[in-house]
């Protein structure tokens, strides 16, 4: 196998499972959006030195991570890359790369004016790109959108008005049947040879490789540019190979599936438009490198490398200065209420305008899952979600009871549109009302019943069964709900890693988020990522229930964590999108308690609206001078605006993770960028809950970032 860390005197010579593998572990390998959570598309490179890796993806795949390089010059003009910062990286870098020859003077002004050639063409395409030098002809172009319509067709998870016959078929079975009932071919070629190809059993992924390749020699190049040419739908296939449960209707489908049916229609589209076309190992005029050959760097990838981790270098001591430099804090006022939120970078503002607000309140953070790892099943699904960080696999299940909310419907949303007699009438009916309303929304947003609203992620009147009620209670291969131990691991485990092991404030609220939008297709981007991105109100409710539970209390108290009788968790819903905040089981609430509650709510609807207008300072259509309420109500509507593809921005301007204490980071300005992990470490002697934070902040935040 290939590796970009080392470099084989004798290269072993790859079988094509091998080449497979291979390609495979260069593709993105992003699951369905059934299970979101950011992740970096260049994993296969995260080994390597931060500047290798980056010099190499894009030699290699194309790949742009830096800034052009006159976006950096002019952040130098502007002050933004510190001349400090750019002298310090000079030099590590000479010192690094032993470049006695060059004085500092030197680079520095062939950094800063020289003129570099910034093409920077990538090694995969280069192969393939002669069908287009010799024949004339864009194989892509032609190739890909039939390719893309059978593949989403044959995953369909219930969205087409038709499905896919024989889905549940192995992917090419499914096809062979298609094409031996079908009056229409899948081909260009009705009765040509890529037809008998796919309809004869004998025909191998290798055969047609023989056939459009030629060259063994070239297999492995030819795939890395089959397939990184459209890398999302090839990382997809590769993902549901390994993982067929990340769609909730499975499909049997692999990346060789995949390879042989692009061939198929290549050699049809060939046989179409170019005659007597030869091999493309053969037709290449050009000496085509090895797509892993050893990479030269030129000038521009050190002017890159310079100028970026000069700017970087500027940033991180913008940071560490407002660190070192922060306000010294008093001893404030009895703690009124505690808040545990998501680390997410969305929630670092509206923790500041909360302790702003009010002196007595307290806030902390970890991962939004709350260290309760579960699939949930809502009442009358025969699916369930799962609802933790995407590599985990739970062995236990929270189902819903109890529901009193149903789903609302448009009526013009029906089945019966599907028919040519029933689609007709409805247009001519209820079709008019639709487009009323589609109308009047453009000018007066509301909620809809096709809003995509974290706030019916769960009923919020409903039952949950978090309590295992006997060791057999399982369904599905799943532990329905926790035991008295396991629940107690839990509670002990999460608090000790935010080091919330005495003042325990009388309310504890555990903040999920979630967020809406009615015109975004990737809005499970928006909900929190520790979630498999879903909103963390389940998560929130369930830890809350275990940490309220006078058995796991008394358990926690032998193991020496003691929670006051007095302290009562509540589970609540903050929508990062509408800056909206939701609070469950307060019925449960203890009467004397009320006057607690009641003040939490009031700080936090006033953080919420200071929340609203700090964000909108990235927003063109809001004028972020307006008062919080005023834009409060903005926000709120922009949620739910057609118009509004991205009702908020996400993690778009994340930068850094701070694991410590509050009082490391209270009342500084991180400009909603930074990930804020509470941890303490006067508890933590060893290091061992530091360790188990970085293990999981490291990956799921550098994903994101």
């Amino acid at each position: 196998m290939h590796s970009l860390e080392k470099s084989p005197s004798a290269p072993h010579k790859m079988t094509l499972d091998e080449i497979i593998m291979e390609v495979k572990h260069y593709l993105p390998s992003q699951a369905p959006l059934k299970d979101f959570i950011h992740h970096n598309t260049l994993h296969a490179f995260q080994k390597l030195p931060f500047h290798e890796a980056m010099h190499l993806s894009s030699e290699i795949f194309g790949s742009k991570m830096y800034l052009r390089l006159e976006e950096y010059r002019d952040l130098f003009k502007e002050g933004k890359i510190s001349p400090e910062s750019l002298d310090k990286a000079i030099f590590d870098y000479l010192r690094e790369h032993n470049e006695e020859t060059l004085q500092k003077n030197e680079l520095e002004k062939s950094v800063l004016t020289e003129a570099f050639d910034t093409s920077l063409p990538a090694r995969v395409g280069q192969l393939k790109r002669a069908w287009k030098d010799v024949y004339g002809l864009d194989m892509d172009s032609k190739v890909h959108p039939l390719l893309f319509r059978v593949l989403c067709s044959f995953l369909d998870q219930g969205i087409a008005l038709w499905n896919f016959p024989n889905r549940h078929q192995l992917f090419l079975e499914a096809l062979r049947e298609l094409e031996k009932k079908s009056y229409v071919s899948l081909f260009l070629n009705r009765k040509g040879r890529a037809r008998d190809l796919l309809l004869d059993p004998a025909t191998t992924l290798e055969s047609l490789l023989a056939l459009i390749v030629g060259d063994p020699d070239s297999y492995e190049r030819y795939l890395f540019d089959q397939q990184l040419a459209h890398p999302g739908w090839s990382g997809l296939i590769s993902t549901i190979e390994d993982q067929p449960e990340t769609l909730l209707d499975t499909r049997k489908i692999k990346l060789s599936d995949l390879i042989f049916f692009e061939l198929l229609l290549e050699i049809d589209f060939l046989d179409y438009y170019a005659k007597g076309w030869e091999p493309i190992a053969k037709i290449s005029k050009k000496k085509v490198e090895g797509i892993f050959d050893p990479v030269a760097k030129k000038g521009i990838h050190r002017a890159l490398e310079i100028l970026h981790t000069a700017y970087e270098n500027t940033y991180y001591d913008e940071v560490l200065n407002g660190l070192q430099t922060r306000p010294s804090l008093k001893k404030g006022p009895a703690v009124d209420f505690q808040s545990i939120f998501c680390l997410d970078d969305r929630e670092s503002s509206f923790r500041r305008y909360i302790e702003q607000t009010h002196a007595g309140a307290e806030t902390l953070s970890a991962p939004g899952f709350f260290a309760s790892e579960f699939f949930y099943q809502p009442e009358n699904s025969k699916f369930f979600t799962k609802l933790c960080p995407a590599p985990v696999t739970p062995k236990y299940l929270i189902k819903q009871l109890g529901t009193m909310e149903r789903r609302k419907k448009d009526l013009h949303f029906t089945q019966n549109t599907h028919s040519f007699f029933g689609g007709w009438l409805v247009s001519q009916t209820l079709g008019f009302w639709s487009a009323f309303k589609l109308f009047v929304s453009i000018f007066r947003p509301s909620m809809s019943p096709a809003t995509a609203s974290s706030l019916r992620h769960m009923d919020k009147v409903s039952q949950l069964v978090i309590e295992n009620e006997h060791i057999h209670h399982h369904e599905h291969g799943l532990q329905v709900g926790y035991t008295l131990q396991e629940m107690a691991d839990r509670v002990f485990a999460f608090l000790n890693s935010i080091g919330l092991v005495k003042d325990f404030a009388p309310i504890v609220y555990l903040v999920g988020h979630g967020a809406s939008s009615v015109n975004n297709p990737h809005y499970a981007a928006y909900d929190c990522g520790a979630c498999s991105g879903r909103p963390g109100s389940v998560n929130a409710r369930v830890f809350a229930h275990m940490a309220n539970n006078h058995s796991v209390r008394n358990e926690l108290q032998k193991r020496g964590l003691t929670i006051p009788r007095t302290t009562r968790f509540v589970g609540c819903l903050h929508d990062t999108t509408r800056d909206e905040i939701a609070y469950f089981d307060e019925e449960t609430i203890p009467l004397d308690m009320n006057p607690t509650h009641q003040l939490a709510q009031k700080v936090y609807e006033k953080a919420l609206a200071l929340n609203a207008k700090e964000r909108s300072r990235r927003f063109e259509s809001h004028n972020h001078t307006d008062s919080p309420e005023k834009l409060l109500n903005q926000v709120r509507t922009r949620s739910v605006s057609l118009f509004e593809p991205r009702p908020e921005l996400n993690h778009s301007g994340n930068t850094l993770c701070i694991v410590g204490r509050r009082t490391l980071t209270k009342n500084i300005f991180l400009d909603r960028r930074a990930f804020l992990n509470s941890y303490d470490a006067a508890i933590d002697p060893e290091g061992e809950i530091l360790t188990k934070i970085l293990s999981a902040a490291v990956p799921v935040c550098g994903g994101i970032n």
